[in-house]
Parts: structure tokens; sequence; C-alpha cells
């Protein structure tokens, strides 16, 4: 097994943080846990439950030790990790023994695979994947965690082949065009080489994968936001895209936190184009302590932009990564 630094699985089973999941591709296993007669499919049933209560138990060790660590106590990083080693073993085991005895479960070989894939281990976990596909090529979810796989470890056209063979599986599955769409925009030169197309065609490409599983996920903010943030990365700039796509990202907001991520970047593009009070407005609604520096940025930005003359520097372009609470979204420091 990999080393787990402290952090890793907390990183891995906390939910909705989108500056964490955005540009990164998301997992499906597609291993329901279902009730059934079947004696082999029933004690699959109760080993993923297993793999489950051992990742959430793993989890609250790391949470609790963080906690005891910020008070001047808890455990060292090496026995923490010694612990969580022993602890995921016992599943990685049952999995080895149940596919010992049952070869031909391609469920089983999958829900490894994902079991391996969630704790680090992902090359073990792509040849899980593989056993399962040849056991049964009909399952969408397989092809897509192999083109996750291939997405990070190359060849990456394996990523574009699988992914379009997930989706004609499954067209209803949002996740898959998602990734999909994550991975051409990330490897533009290889989409271009792979489909023959120059690099605006490979742009609407990823955005238009990207507006199918917004059609499929339409309250989904974490995709919103993929889909708006993807804007910052292309030239030139499509200044009424982004602008949509951000207000479609603060419709769907679920809660304060991702509203006022969404305001900042709504302010800061309009910033760009000399909206100044509009941009004004937006940084107004924002008053979540989290956001107060970024806030300060912007309404820095937006006056030296207003009046150039006046202005002591010029507009920030940091690079600083800025990670969003948990529900909630930062903006980005691309400035557009």
């Amino acid at each position: 097994m990999n080393d787990l630094t402290i952090g890793l699985l907390g990183a891995l089973l906390a939910t909705n943080q989108p500056q964490a999941v955005s540009n990164l591709v998301q997992q499906q296993t597609g291993v329901a846990i279902a009730v059934t007669a079947d004696p082999a499919e029933k004690e699959l049933r109760e080993l993923m439950m297993a793999d489950d209560d051992a990742e959430d138990e793993v989890d609250k060790w790391i949470r609790e030790n963080d906690a005891f660590a910020a008070q001047g106590a808890g455990v060292s990083k090496e026995e923490l990790n010694k612990r969580i080693r022993a602890r995921l073993d016992t599943v990685r085991q049952g999995y080895e023994h149940f596919l010992h005895r049952h070869p031909d479960s391609a469920r089983g070989y999958l829900a490894y695979g994902s079991f391996l894939n969630d704790i680090g281990d992902e090359e073990a976990a792509s040849e899980q994947y593989e056993k399962s596909r040849q056991l049964d090529p009909k399952n969408p979810a397989v092809w897509n965690n192999l083109a996750n796989y291939y997405g990070e470890h190359s060849p990456i056209t394996n990523a574009f082949i699988y992914y379009t063979k997930a989706i004609e599986l499954n067209p209803a599955e949002p996740v898959y065009y998602q990734n999909f769409a994550t991975t051409v925009y990330l490897y533009r030169k290889d989409a271009r080489e792979f489909y023959g197309i120059n690099e605006q065609q490979v742009f609407d490409k990823a955005l238009a994968l990207y507006r199918q599983a917004m059609k499929l996920a339409p309250d989904n903010f974490v995709l919103a936001t993929d889909y708006a943030e993807s804007y910052y990365g292309i030239r030139p700039y499509r200044t009424n895209d982004a602008l949509a796509s951000w207000t479609n990202a603060l419709n769907v907001a679920h809660n304060d936190g991702e509203r006022e991520g969404a305001e900042l970047h709504l302010a800061r593009w309009k910033t760009s184009f000399g909206r100044f009070d509009e941009a004004r407005a937006h940084l107004a609604t924002v008053t979540n302590s989290f956001y107060a520096d970024m806030r300060r940025r912007l309404e820095r930005n937006v006056a030296e932009k207003e009046n150039p003359a006046t202005a002591t520097n010029t507009m920030e372009t940091s690079t600083n990564v800025v990670t969003a609470p948990a529900n909630s979204a930062a903006a980005s420091t691309n400035t557009p």
C-alpha cells in the first residue's frame, strides 16, 4: 500500500469542495450495493459495506488526530499511517480472498479496483479494472474508470477512446461527459492531434461536453463551476459566455458560500471590461470572512481599472492558489 499521509483519505472523503475537485477527474465505480439472493453477490455486498465502513473509520481517525494535533497532542504521522495501513489491509485481504474464490466476478474486480484507487494504489487499481472489463465489457463504469487512469498516466488517447465508449454504453450519466470534457480541456495538444482539429475547436469540444453534462445534472454546482472556470484558460477570452456560465453557477448555488464565490468571479470578469458599478455590486454581497482578502484585492482592481491615472499599482495578477471552504467556490486567481 502507498504511504498514506495524514489528510489523504480526509480529502478523498470530504464532499463538495469545488476548488479541490475542479479540473480533477471524478471517479464513478458503478457498483451498486443491492440486496440479492445470490450467495456470491451477497458476500460482495457485505464486503463493499465493510470497505465503506473502513474508509469512514480511517477518515474519523484522521479528523480526530488533526483536532488533537491542533491542541499539541495526537499521534505521529508514522504511527497514524501504520494504524491506517493495518485497518485497510483487512479490506484488501477480503477482496483478494473473495476474488480467489470467485475469479469470474466482474463486479468484484471493479469494486476492488475502486478501493485500491481510493487508497492511492492507482496502478493496481487499473489492473483490477482491466480484469473487470474483460469479463463485462458492457459495463460503462469500468470504461470510465480506466479512462480516468489513462487520463492521469497516459496514453491520453486511451482516455479519449474509453470515455467515448462509456458514454456510448450509458449516455445518461453526466460524470462521463464531465470527465471527458476535463481531459480534453487539460490535454489540448493531444486532443488536437487525435481529432485533427485546432485549439479553438478543442475548446469547443470540451465546452460542448460540459454543457451536455449540465443538461443531465442542471443543479450540480461543482459541475457548473468547472465549466465556468474553463473560460479563464481560453484565448481570446469569451467574455459573454464566461459571464453566462458564472451567472448560471450563481443560480444553482446551494448556500451562501457557493453564492459568494460565484459573485467574486462575476466581479472579476466585469471589472476586466469596464462594468465597474456592476462589479462593485457583486463585491458588496460578499460578507464571508474567508473571502475578505480576495474581496479587497478585487475592490482595488476595480479602483485601479476605473481610475488608472491615480492607481499606485498595476492590476494584480497573483498566481496564489485560493482554496475554497467546503460547499463554496473561490474566485480564480487567473485574471481575465
